[in-house]
């Protein structure tokens, strides 16, 4: 499979236009006008056809998600003080719990 297949079909199945696909490319700071981007999803035995590249994909993929997710929080920002961070529960005591409450689970059903 083509990058230029694979550019066709997220296309397809997010139900983007053009003019969407260059918003999202223009979130990762590269531009491409809409009759570039048209080459990429031309027939390939088309005269104006044009290989999509790696670098074209890569930038599609991360601006997708920075469309779909939102921008990358800053990287210094303290969480809250306020939140509590809880101990994660290791992974013995988790078999004791379900050890315990399954033999209960066996108990209650006799």
């Amino acid at each position: 499979m083509t990058n230029n297949d694979i550019l066709k079909k997220l296309r397809v199945a997010l139900k983007l236009r053009d003019d969407d696909i260059v918003k999202i490319l223009e979130l990762v700071d590269f531009r491409i006008s809409k009759s570039e981007l048209g080459a990429f999803f031309r027939k390939e035995d088309h005269p104006k056809y044009m290989e999509c590249g790696d670098q074209i994909l890569r930038n599609f993929l991360n601006g997708l998600v920075i469309h779909l997710r939102g921008p990358r929080p800053p990287k210094n920002s303290n969480p809250k003080s306020d939140d509590k961070k809880e101990e994660p529960v290791s992974k013995k005591s988790n078999k004791k719990e379900h050890l315990t409450s399954s033999k209960t689970n066996k108990k209650s059903n006799n």
